[in-house]
């Protein structure tokens, strides 16, 4: 008898709006090659006005799970057959995960980043600001305050949007949560201990977008966050590292997400070490 052959691939892959500046492909694709799995991993520019449909599309073509970029953390949840308990309790998913036959929302930004901040200092007892309120916003808090932090500042131009999270985290994780509305340049106060962007201010193409920030507020002292990946040194990362600040940026951030990911779609531990070599190359670093 002859070799079976089997060319169907196992399909997973993002959607969001804009998308084609995220590197994410690149990493979980060479993820996939190294560990011997024949699956594809597709970035797919997604309108808000088509989400549902491209939600019923993956349903029905079989995807084994994919993730939710901007614009579309929130939205996708009426669309899905239920939450993990992270992406419940944050009201954010950014990873979908196909368990036989329901699609399931869960969250690995938050988690993504403690493991990062875990390589500077434990979050237990820290003060934290947070600039924006979406979705990475959200998943970042609600870690952060599971974690231990003791107090978040969530600093954001749409008062409509950051309350409701300030009242997620006093109300569900009981931390002590402050809103701040983002009116000209922000100066970080003096008892912060982690700052984090978790906007897309600085994302490719608009490098030069500027993070409304009095930057001679930055101190030594301070870890600085930047959620973005591409570029993954931000016009924020490169103040905070001339400032002396200890700095994670975004492709720490989604390599540790995407291990995460990895492991819900595949069942497979990857190596992160792969997908570190793959950005690199991405960045040419």
């Amino acid at each position: 008898m002859g070799k079976v052959w089997n060319f169907k691939q196992e399909l997973t892959g993002a959607f969001g709006k804009p998308i084609a500046e995220n590197p994410t492909q690149y990493m979980i694709e060479a993820a996939f090659r190294y560990h011997g799995l024949e699956w594809r991993y597709l970035s797919l520019e997604v309108d808000p006005s088509g989400l549902e449909d491209a939600v019923k599309g993956a349903r029905v073509m079989g995807f084994r799970g994919f993730n939710c970029t901007i614009p579309h953390k929130v939205a996708v949840i009426e669309y899905l057959d239920g939450l993990g308990e992270s992406a419940e309790l944050m009201e954010a998913v950014n990873c979908v995960v196909r368990r036989e036959d329901k699609l399931i929302g869960e969250n690995t930004d938050g988690k993504g980043f403690v493991q990062s901040l875990k390589e500077l200092r434990e979050p237990v007892g820290s003060d934290v600001v947070i600039l924006g309120a979406g979705g990475a916003a959200r998943a970042i808090s609600v870690e952060m305050a599971l974690m231990g932090a003791t107090r978040i500042t969530i600093v954001n131009r749409s008062q409509e949007r950051g309350e409701p999270l300030v009242d997620l985290l006093s109300s569900r994780v009981k931390v002590a949560t402050d809103f701040v509305p983002w009116t000209g340049d922000f100066k970080v106060p003096e008892t912060t201990n982690i700052l984090i962007n978790a906007t897309s201010i600085g994302l490719f193409p608009d490098v030069d977008a500027r993070v409304a920030l009095d930057e001679s507020t930055l101190r030594s002292n301070l870890v600085v966050a930047d959620v973005i990946p591409n570029p993954p040194s931000t016009r924020l990362i490169q103040a905070a590292r001339e400032a002396g600040c200890q700095v994670i940026d975004g492709k720490r951030m989604l390599v540790n997400q995407g291990v995460l990911g990895f492991k819900y779609w595949t069942g497979v531990d990857a190596n992160p070490a792969v997908m570190h070599k793959a950005l690199g190359e991405v960045f040419d670093e």
